[in-house]
């Protein structure tokens, strides 16, 4: 497999095409495409086949990745994937999420992609993925940051600094916007983590 940016896009399996979350995964998935960048998803339906679909729409020559979860109630792979694999454990389709996206997306969604959230997160926090932003997507994470500043943070149960690596972006073009930024810098910046407040203020995130 080529080597490509690759972006990881995290996201419910229940929303539909009629849901306005869909139709914007989708949209930022185009843009990712027409970049050249690599999709990673969970490969099953909902917002995992809206930023698969929106990234084969691109029609570039990057890649649509799925990693999907062998469940009981068998989710089936979506039908806009390049390369597939499955996985028996969480654990596992975890760790090679976090190994192969060079960034990562939160879309709304429920138990999983709030798992999904927070392994990156830790990952993130002891800097073994130091260089990968971790996008929340939608208005549904506000409450989320909100509780973790005023309630565990304010306890010290974590630091300040480790919610630098978190940006929470509430338009599709914002998103793609900043993963492109952070991108560009990759080439130019040792390390891309330390520029993260130079990141919201450009951007005005």
């Amino acid at each position: 497999m080529d080597v490509h940016y690759r972006v990881a896009i995290f996201g419910s399996a229940r929303l539909m095409p009629e849901d306005q979350a869909y139709r914007d995964v989708f949209e930022i998935a185009v843009e990712l495409g027409k970049l050249g960048f690599d999709v990673v998803t969970g490969g099953g339906p909902g917002l995992m086949q809206a930023a698969n679909a929106g990234h084969r729409a691109a029609d570039s020559e990057a890649h649509s990745i799925g990693l999907n979860i062998v469940l009981p109630h068998e989710q089936d792979f979506n039908p806009y994937l390049d390369i597939k694999q499955d996985f028996d454990r969480f654990s596992g389709r975890l760790d090679t999420f976090v190994s192969i996206s060079d960034a990562v997306i939160v879309a709304p969604g429920g138990v999983g992609t709030i798992l999904e959230l927070f392994y990156s997160w830790q990952l993130a926090q002891v800097k073994h993925i130091c260089e990968t932003p971790i996008v929340l997507f939608g208005e549904m994470w506000g409450g989320l940051l909100d509780w973790l500043t005023t309630e565990v943070l304010e306890r010290g149960l974590f630091s300040e600094k480790d919610l630098n690596s978190i940006f929470h972006v509430k338009s599709p073009g914002k998103v793609v916007e900043l993963i492109e930024r952070i991108h560009a810098d990759r080439a130019k910046v040792e390390h891309v983590c330390v520029n993260y407040e130079v990141y919201r203020g450009e951007l005005d995130l």
